[in-house]
């Protein structure tokens, strides 16, 4: 048994590759015309989101504030949740002043399962039904693995990440299913680049990809799945807000310099809006900005040339003499590709 087992395996290691090549040669036209008329079709047919009830988790800054305020523009009645009560307070106001006709407060924390469920109870008891759940909520982390003090004090990127996710979802699919609804996941580009200093966080963001991937077979085609992997964007952690290697969370925008260099970095509004238009035309994935999707090639295809450009750049005894931080301090090109408010270390502390 054990002999003929290798024998498949030998035939398959060597029919296989040409098998794979010569089927997507036939096959990638076809597809890729069927997937732009697709495209062409979702964008014609782009859903309505007047009237409709979206959660949202993280809301009280950065991406997650602003896809409340481009939300509430489009009619959308939104259940806000976050752990910050009067910054999404605040948050709450502003999409009520931009058109939402209701807009429902949740102070909570998503890492906590019990948070979790009270945010789609709270929401279904208020709206009485749910159609788009964004799961926005995140952190970041900035340590080498080695540094780190207290391995246990990260445990909460992944159970705010991808914990805070999955418990949002699962309490939220018999609602989605009965509307037919939506799943919005913030994840990031972080997912296939081995940035360093970010393992911690990049392991979580991995993590939601294939979650939701697995979950889009599992559930069908009844709830829609959009997965964003984000690049920089102009947000809180882009400001310099990390959990560092002794487990606290502090603004440290030297170390900022370091990981984010001279790569220019989207405005929240342009990636929001973005964002929710994807959403809208039932897109299964979207990488904001479009152009940092290369990056994915150059990791599949080159992955050894990813490595080595990380370890010239951002590797050094010294973080502030890393060469990523030395171009864009001889450059000034943080004048030109930060958005202004990034050039504060000043973030909502409530």
């Amino acid at each position: 048994m054990m002999a003929l087992l290798d024998l498949i395996h030998k035939f398959l290691n060597v029919v296989a590759p040409p098998f794979t090549f010569f089927s997507l040669c036939l096959l990638l036209p076809p597809y890729s015309f069927f997937k732009l008329f697709l495209s062409f079709f979702n964008f014609i047919f782009s859903e309505d989101l007047a009237g409709k009830v979206v959660l949202i988790t993280g809301a009280s800054s950065g991406i997650g504030e602003h896809l409340a305020y481009e939300y509430a523009k489009r009619g959308a009645r939104l259940s806000l949740a976050a752990r910050r009560e009067s910054s999404l307070r605040e948050v709450v106001d502003r999409a009520l002043d931009y058109g939402s006709p209701d807009v429902l407060m949740i102070p909570a924390d998503v890492s906590n399962v019990e948070d979790s469920a009270r945010i789609v109870e709270e929401t279904m008891n208020h709206f009485g039904r749910l159609d788009h759940l964004v799961n926005n909520a995140g952190i970041n982390s900035i340590c080498m693995f080695e540094e780190a003090t207290d391995i246990t004090a990260f445990r909460t990127i992944m159970d705010t990440n991808f914990w805070g996710s999955a418990y949002t979802t699962r309490f939220s699919l018999p609602y989605l299913r009965e509307s037919r609804g939506k799943i919005i996941a913030l994840a990031s580009s972080a997912a296939w680049l081995p940035t360093p200093r970010m393992s911690f966080y990049n392991a979580s963001k991995a993590a939601m990809v294939i979650f939701y991937e697995t979950l889009r077979v599992e559930i069908g085609p009844e709830i829609k799945i959009t997965i964003v992997t984000p690049g920089f964007i102009e947000s809180e952690m882009t400001q310099g807000k990390f959990l560092l290697k002794e487990g606290e969370r502090e603004v440290d925008q030297d170390l900022r310099d370091v990981q984010l260099s001279a790569i220019p970095v989207e405005t929240v509004g342009a990636c929001a809006a973005a964002i929710v238009k994807s959403a809208c035309r039932g897109d299964r994935y979207l990488t904001e900005p479009a152009w940092f999707k290369v990056t994915y090639f150059w990791k599949v295809f080159c992955p050894e040339v990813i490595e080595w450009c990380y370890r010239l750049m951002y590797m050094n005894s010294s973080p502030q003499e890393a060469p990523s931080k030395k171009i864009l301090d001889l450059t000034g090109a943080k004048n030109i590709l930060y958005p202004s408010t990034l050039h504060t270390s000043e973030i909502k502390t409530d």
